[in-house]
Order: C-alpha cells, then structure tokens, then sequence
C-alpha cells in the first residue's frame, strides 16, 4: 500500500499490527448491528423449513432495517449488540493478522522483485486469511452464537457472558466445538482477504496513477467502497454456509458440504445470498471506516516517530 506519509519512511509490522487490529474494533462499533441482522437472515431459512406437519413458520425478518426494527421492537435495543464484546475480540485478533501482516507476507512473497505481481498479493491475501482463522476461530464461534441465539425458540441456547460462551461450548461439544466450521472459514476469509486487500491496493494504486486524486481521504474512501462492494459479491454463499454450519445442532449437518447441499435442495440457490443487503451495508460500511482509520493511523504514528526523530 503507497504512500505511507512524512519522509515515506514506511510504519513498521508491528505499527501496522496493533493499527489494523484498533481500526477493525472501531469499525465494529459502528456497523455491528448490520452484522447481527446480517446473521439473522442469514439463518432463517432454517427457522422456516417445514415442520413435520409439513407448515412452514411464518418468516419473521425481512430486509435490513425491517429485521433490525424488529429485533429492537421484541428483545430491545441491546440485541443488535449481542455478542459484541466476541466481535471485538474476533477483530483485534482476526484483522491484527489479516490486514496488519498482509504487507509484510506479500513483501516476503516478492523478495529480491521490484514488481508486485497480481499472484503474489493474492498468495499474501490467502496465507493471512487462513492464518488468521487458525489463531481466531473461537472468538467467531461464539459471536455467530450470541447473534443468533434469540432464533432458535424454546431450544435456544443462551449464554451468560463471553467467558461462559467459551466454557459452555468447549463444555458441551469439546474443543472441536469451538474451532466448529473452521474450513468454511478458511475459505471464506481467504476469499474475503484476497478480495477485500487486493481490490482495495488496485483500485489505490489505479486512483493515484491515473486520476489528480493524491494519498489522503477521498482515494481511501473510494477505495475502501469499492473492496467492500466486491468482496459482498464474491464471498456472500461461503458466508451464508458458514453462519448456517457454525450455528447448526450438534449432528445437524454432516459436513460443510451437506450443509450446503441442504440449503440447495430446501432453498434453492438463492438461500446463498440471502443477508446480501445486510452483508453488503456492513462490509461497505465497515470497509470504509477500517480502512480510513487505519491509513490516519499509521499516518498519525509514523507522524510522531518522524517528529520525536527530529526533535532528538
């Protein structure tokens, strides 16, 4: 990513680390209520299957703000921020990983090139994803649950808090439990990654080649909308079978795959993109706030290690 601020003096990994990690919880404040309706869509389909009576339960959200409207109207406004202490951990952890190191993986991945091919941004995408859901995997477990647990009616699991979340699952399923739908994951952030950092450095790199925008707010601004309107498109079906797979019973679904191919044969192909609008609100959302606050960041901090180096 270009232009790093005073003297070019690119910010170190570790800058880059803690910085991506605070500007993912800072974006998280902000759009998790659209996280959370996201998940309740996302999810309804299996609320509305058909009993064994052969009825089919009324379907009880509908679009963005209607499913947001209704949680409020029936479990209150603390709703849309179930589960939000999970997120946070989720991104400190996941973003640290996927976003902070992304530069220095794709760095690795170029040793000894002047140029950075489009290969090697998407191997350096790639790795941090997947790096980042080995080490994180519970933290996105637990929030999936608490952001769902209101739909699951007389059988719904309720948590206490985090903590127990953690305790009760590892308890309950053992620790597979809480690495549950790890490979969708993978996939997804893979997917999420590659898309989301590799559009966001072309369309960057694009900005400041041929238009008179420069480094500063309006390019990330751009930027950041355009790898979140990308990213909601491509990785939309291997989101919607991950929520489905992480929130699923025990023995409800065999595999990944099964899961899937259930959502296939009872819903049809669009049960994938069922959340789009939700997905796509909060990823653009979420997109922007994270990437502009990271870049103001890492401007800040290189801002007042380049003054502190000066006044010495």
């Amino acid at each position: 990513m270009v232009g790093f601020g005073p003297a070019d003096v690119p910010p170190s990994a570790a800058v880059k680390f803690v910085g991506a990690g605070a500007a993912a919880c800072f974006a998280d404040l902000l759009t998790f209520p659209l996280d959370t309706a996201k998940v309740r869509l996302q999810i309804q389909g299996e609320a509305s299957a058909p009993s064994a009576l052969g009825k089919v339960a009324a379907v009880k959200y509908r679009g963005v703000f209607g499913t947001i409207t209704t949680m409020v109207r029936t479990e209150g406004l603390l709703s849309l921020y179930s589960g939000l202490v999970a997120g946070l951990q989720r991104q400190m952890s996941f973003a640290s990983v996927r976003i902070g190191l992304y530069d220095s993986v794709k760095q690795f991945y170029t040793k000894g090139c002047d140029h950075v091919g489009t290969g090697s941004r998407l191997l350096a995408g790639c790795t941090t994803g997947a790096m980042a859901v080995v080490f994180a995997q519970p933290t996105d477990v637990v929030k999936v649950r608490f952001q769902a647990q209101a739909m699951s009616g007389k059988h719904a699991r309720h948590y206490h808090g985090t903590i127990d979340a953690y305790r009760t699952i590892g308890r309950e399923e053992g620790i597979p439990g809480l690495w549950k739908g790890t490979m969708p994951n993978i996939a997804r952030n893979a997917i999420v990654n590659c898309t989301e950092l590799v559009t966001y450095d072309f369309i960057k790199d694009l900005l400041l080649k041929s238009t008179p925008l420069t480094d500063n707010l309006p390019c990330h601004f751009v930027s950041a909308f355009g790898a979140g309107l990308c990213t909601t498109m491509v990785a939309s079906p291997v989101d919607v079978v991950k929520t489905r797979f992480m929130n699923s019973a025990p023995k409800q679904y065999s595999s990944v795959l099964n899961c899937a191919a259930a959502m296939m044969a009872k819903e049809g192909p669009l049960a994938f993109y069922k959340g789009f609008m939700p997905s796509f609100f909060r990823l653009g959302s979420w997109n922007v706030v994270m990437f502009v606050t990271y870049e103001q960041l890492k401007r800040a901090v290189m801002a007042a290690s380049h003054n502190h180096t000066a006044a010495l």
